[in-house]
């Protein structure tokens, strides 16, 4: 899985982030919060760990900050607060989880495999929309009130991906590590010809949803004005 790791205790995140790369997970992390939002933002991860053990009240409005833009990504929020009003305060902020300090190793990667599991049964059932069109991730099904096609696994994560961050320009960087994951060969050209996959489909649908070259940045879902 992709982690976001975002504490404000350097020799903590150093311990976290060796961790989580020894159980093969791929980690990018911060210790500042105006950081740990933008990477949040980017919608390339699949949970956030969120640790700010000074500065407790940064990260619960941080959190709210996340869910506000509207990202549903799993959030674990560690903190050494035991007190059963601190975790209802982060569990009603928006966090999935709370882990009190200290745990055990093997707890965290527990919780955090829940988690992926939990985001991944979710996402298998989701119906999304975005203009005129209805993405339905479990049959592969994109469609309109005029028409639908079928869409590859590929297709429909990469058309997931952008109608989650529907407000965001989208970089092929981003859809590489999300769709093809960080390890892959995946190049740019690969991003390119899905995305002209998914225009015909588009059109083949008589949707008016367009997926947006926006030159140098990436790509963006927009409703052209009537």
């Amino acid at each position: 899985m992709n982690i976001l790791l975002i504490e404000d205790s350097i020799p903590s995140t150093d311990s976290l982030a060796h961790i989580f790369k020894k159980n093969n997970h791929a980690v990018d992390r911060t210790d500042n919060i105006g950081d740990g939002l933008y990477l949040a933002l980017l919608g390339a991860y699949d949970i956030i760990v969120l640790d700010t053990l000074n500065h407790a009240v940064e990260g619960i409005a941080l959190l709210k900050s996340i869910r506000k833009s509207g990202l549903t990504v799993p959030v674990i929020l560690l903190s050494i607060q035991s007190d059963i009003s601190y975790k209802v305060i982060g569990l009603d902020s928006g966090a999935d989880d709370y882990l009190v300090k200290p745990f055990s190793t093997e707890e965290l990667l527990a919780r955090i495999r829940a988690l992926g599991r939990r985001k991944n049964t979710i996402l298998l059932n989701s119906i999304l929309s975005f203009g005129d069109i209805t993405l339905n991730t479990n049959n592969l099904i994109l469609s309109t009130e005029k028409g639908e096609t079928s869409l590859t696994c590929r297709e429909s994560k990469l058309l997931e991906f952008l109608i989650i961050r529907k407000c965001m320009i989208t970089s092929k960087d981003i859809i590489i590590e999300k769709i093809w994951g960080f390890d892959s060969e995946a190049q740019a050209n690969h991003v390119e010809v899905y995305i002209s996959f998914l225009r015909k489909k588009l059109s083949a649908i008589h949707s008016d949803v367009i997926i947006n070259t926006i030159r140098g940045l990436g790509y963006k879902l927009d409703i052209p004005s009537k």
